[in-house]
């Protein structure tokens, strides 16, 4: 893995090329961001926690047999994972309603449901991931109805494995956003990273919110917050 050619250059990470055509080298940098890069701060050691969470995360996925990009923890800041071609669309999985969408549709944060809510949105910076209905991914031409039934089997499944595995840890799976992304043998995989930074996870006995929403609304202790995680993540590995 000589070659360090910087193919990505993100808010939060990077990712380099290897001498395998197949496999990138993702590097979790400890800056942090919220509302569209307008808050920006550097929290010690966030990048070492989302790295290791999201590792372990995974291969939770992997071992049920759920498809992801990961291959391999490389040390604490880098995971070797497959290279893909990405889907430019974010599918956010709500088992509560909490965030925008508690704002959007008027009702209190956290509010449970009957059912899990599949939100799509279009990857787009510029126009603030607009919320889109599949229809529109299908017209844009980011894929097709076909493609979109298999990414949401994918965050269903996906969604059952993580919930019952953050329950383990004491921790309940309030929603996440998976982003998807085309390997070289054209199969369509979870990809990016699954992390307190695009999860919300609440203690299950207190609420205690452990994910970015401590960043967002200046809640503190954020490294701690996700240290807490990730303690509990390895004690069910270490078990």
């Amino acid at each position: 893995m000589s070659t360090r050619e910087i193919i990505y250059n993100g808010k939060e990470k990077k990712i380099y090329a290897t001498d395998d055509p197949d496999l990138v080298l993702v590097h979790f940098q400890d800056v942090a961001t919220a509302f569209g890069g307008i808050k920006r701060a550097v929290i010690r050691e966030k990048g070492i926690y989302n790295n290791r969470i999201s590792a372990m995360v995974f291969e939770e996925l992997g071992r049920a047999g759920v498809a992801n990009h990961f291959v391999r923890l490389e040390n604490e800041r880098e995971q070797l994972c497959r290279r893909i071609e990405i889907i430019p669309l974010q599918l956010i999985v709500r088992n509560r309603l909490a965030g925008t969408t508690a704002r959007l549709l008027g009702v209190e944060n956290g509010t449970r449901i009957p059912n899990t809510v599949f939100e799509l949105r279009y990857n787009c910076d510029e126009l603030g991931d607009p919320m889109i209905n599949d229809h529109h991914a299908v017209a844009m031409g980011i894929a097709t109805y076909a493609e979109l039934g298999h990414i949401y089997d994918l965050a269903r499944r996906a969604n059952d494995v993580l919930c019952e595995y953050y329950l383990k840890a004491g921790i309940e799976l309030v929603d996440f956003k998976m982003e998807v992304g085309r390997a070289s043998d054209g199969e369509i995989i979870i990809s990016d990273e699954l992390s307190p930074d695009n999860c919300r996870l609440w203690d299950v006995e207190t609420g205690e919110k452990l994910d970015k929403d401590r960043f967002r609304h200046d809640m503190s202790d954020v490294a701690a917050s996700y240290k807490k995680v990730y303690n509990r993540l390895k004690k069910l590995t270490d078990q």
